[in-house]
Order: structure tokens, then sequence, then C-alpha cells
């Protein structure tokens, strides 16, 4: 019989030819009937490797890059892990190879089962909630109404420094109505959105980022993880039958931009096509992808914020939904999105009501259709008929994008 307090030590070196042949490896350990917590330690010279597991009963958590070390027990676990008694059985520590150098990656896991649970970890205290600073009333049909938000964040479960309360007070002080809390291939903050959001007096979205080394995707909503090991056309599907939304993020970011198969005919209608890399937006590139993503795009903005030592602030920039009452989900699901340089203030905006755009303090600015076609907005109040399937966009007389729409 396998006895309940056990150490478990994995060593070797991965190399980069292990990496090619597969990216995220899996090393057993067992798990005896009447273990109360699980310990795993990472240690490695050079490179970067992600750190994840799951058990007999399946996922059990994910830090990526972020970590070294977990714990799981049944009151409390590592943020990005999910508490609960460990169950009997073959468990798996996750390897992710993200980077190994040609000379290699020496590595070690250590894992140690115990019948004692892990203490309990100190109590934090709640940041005070500020007053929320002022946003814009904007026109809206009788019965919704137009809400702020940021749809692209992360906390402690993942690679973020903040926790859920601390980031919500600060999306509160941000003046925004709502916010989509993303983090990394896990969904363990899913649990606090709802009592937090209720406190801070703020919706949180849940959220979690798929998160790959060939692109990521949000997929918003309480949709159960999603298994970032398989192919694209799955996580839609997943995110469809569960009614979540899935959206490609910043498609052109670096080495987070997107270069997933996935099939025309699952490729999703929402894209962060205005994300906080975007800092140059005379830059065309992220519209031209939109453009040959699919004619009907639905434009997201997302902050991506994880640090306030990032120099990057919540709300910019801003995603605008038209809801029904708090439907946050709802509205994203049907389209109803603009997206702003910020929450407050009187920059432009273009909203879509129906079959009308409205240009708001956009004086002197072009608005381009989606035939590429283009007006100019005379006036702080402009209302001109919208064009069928696809994005609109406000630009300078420099041709920097200034506001986008549904």
């Amino acid at each position: 019989m396998t006895p309940v307090g056990k150490t478990t030590v994995h060593r070797g070196r991965w190399t980069l030819e292990d990496r090619l042949e597969l990216g995220l490896r899996e090393l057993p350990f067992e798990v005896a009937p009447g273990t109360a917590s699980v310990s795993v330690q990472l240690s490695f010279e050079g490179g970067v490797i992600d750190l994840g597991c799951h058990g007999p009963g399946g996922f059990r958590g994910w830090s990526g890059g972020a970590r070294r070390e977990f714990t799981i027990g049944g009151e409390w676990a590592t943020p990005g892990y999910l508490p609960g008694e460990p169950e009997p059985g073959v468990w798996h520590v996750w390897l992710g190879l993200h980077r190994i150098p040609a000379t290699g990656v020496p590595y070690e896991i250590t894992v140690v089962t115990s019948p004692s649970p892990p203490p309990a970890p100190a109590e934090t205290s709640w940041p005070a909630i500020p007053e929320r600073a002022p946003v814009r009333d904007l026109p809206a049909p009788a019965g919704m109404r137009w809400l702020a938000g940021d749809l692209h964040s992360h906390t402690v479960h993942s690679d973020g420094t903040l926790t859920v309360p601390e980031l919500a007070c600060r999306a509160v002080e941000r003046g925004l109505n709502f916010l989509a809390v993303t983090d990394h291939n896990t969904v363990s903050h899913h649990p606090e959105l709802a009592a937090t959001g209720a406190r801070a007096g703020i919706v949180l979205v849940p959220g979690q980022e798929v998160t790959t080394d060939l692109g990521h995707a949000n997929v918003f909503g309480d949709t159960g993880w999603v298994d970032f090991r398989k192919q694209s056309d799955e996580w839609v599907a997943f995110a469809g039958r569960h009614g979540g939304v899935i959206s490609i993020n910043h498609p052109l970011s670096g080495d987070c931009a997107w270069r997933r198969d996935l099939s025309a005919e699952a490729r999703p209608r929402h894209a962060e096509i205005w994300h906080s890399s975007w800092w140059d937006r005379r830059w065309g590139a992220p519209l031209s992808w939109a453009s040959l993503w699919r004619p009907d795009v639905v434009p997201l903005g997302g902050s991506d914020y994880h640090d306030p030592a990032q120099h990057k602030s919540l709300g910019e920039p801003t995603t605008w939904v038209l809801a029904e009452g708090d439907d946050v989900l709802g509205a994203i699901a049907a389209g109803r999105t603009a997206v702003t340089t910020g929450p407050g203030g009187d920059a432009p905006m273009l909203l879509r009501v129906d079959d009308e755009l409205i240009a708001l303090g956009a004086d002197g600015t072009v608005l381009v259709r989606p035939d590429g076609s283009r007006l100019a907005v005379r006036g702080d109040h402009v209302r001109v008929p919208a064009r069928a399937g696809g994005m609109h966009r406000l630009e300078s007389h420099e041709n920097e994008v200034i506001a986008l729409c549904g």
C-alpha cells in the first residue's frame, strides 16, 4: 500500500529536441487514500519552464512561469490551483517547455504528499473601496445602458501581482462598471468574483486566457476550465456548448501573436483588436488583420493589466457594451460593443444603436465604414446610418484610430 506521506523526485535535463517533440510533459506521482495535501517544488537552471498539474478527477491548477511551487489541500490551495481533498490515484505534474536553450535545461521536481492539511494562510485585509470616478452619460435605447469596462486583466491566480479585491477596487477607482478577470489557463479565481464584485460595486466577469506559445484567446463566462492542450477549434466548441464567448487576443502582439491553426468555420467573431500593445494607432496592421479574419468581426479592447509597476492603467483601452441591466456577457455575445481610449473625459466616441451610428465629441475626425468609404464628421453629436456587416472606426486627420464600434 502506498504510504500517505511520501516524497517523489523526478530529475533530468530537457533538451531543445524534447521541446520540439512535445512541449508539455506530464510527470506522474501517486496520491494515497487519506492524503490531505500535495506540495510540488520545481527547480531548473536557464530557460523558462511552466508549471501545472492534474489529478485523476481532472484539472487541478496552472501557474505557468509565475511560480516554482504550489500546494493543494482540502480547504486551501496556492492561487492558480483548485482546493479540494486530493483524490487518490495517479496525478501528473505538468511542465511546459516554454523556452529551452540549445544547451538544455537541468530540472528537478519534488512532490511531497502529506496526511496533514496545509497551514491556513494569513487573513488578508480588504483594500478600502474607493469612490468611483465619473463615467460619461451616453445615449441608449429605453431599458439599456452603456457600461464601461476592461476585458483583459490578471491577478495573483496567474502572473498578476494584485488579489481579486485589489484589482476590483482599482477598476472602481478608474470608473469602470465591469472587469473581466482572465487569468492564464486557470479558473481558480472564479469562485471569488461574484462576492468581490458585489462588495466593491462592480461586475466581475469570469474569464480565462487560454494561453499557448502560438497564441492566446479569452473565454468569457462561467464555462468551467478550457483545456489549452486541445486544438483551437475545440476551445471554440467548448465555449459555445457552455454559454461562453471566445475572443482572439492581441493577434499581432510580439511573441504572443496569433499563429494557431483554426478552421474558417470555427473563427470567432470577437477579437481583441485594440490591445495596450497597440501604442501607435497609426499602425494599421491590427485593422488589416481584422478585415482578413472575418468581415463581421466584433471589436474588443483590453489593457492586459498585470501589475501597477507596468505603468498600464485599467480601462486603457475601454470596451463599452450596450447592456440590459448588468448583462455584460449578453451584450458582448450580441456584438453591442465600442472601444475608446479610456472611460472618462470627453474623448471622441463612436457608438452603434440599432441601425444608427452616433459620433460624440468627434468634430473634425473621419468616419471609416466597413467598405472603406470615409465621411468627415462635422459637429460633436452626429448621427448617420450604420453600414451592415463590419467594424466602423473614427480616425484623426493623421490616420490615428481613436474609436471603434461593431
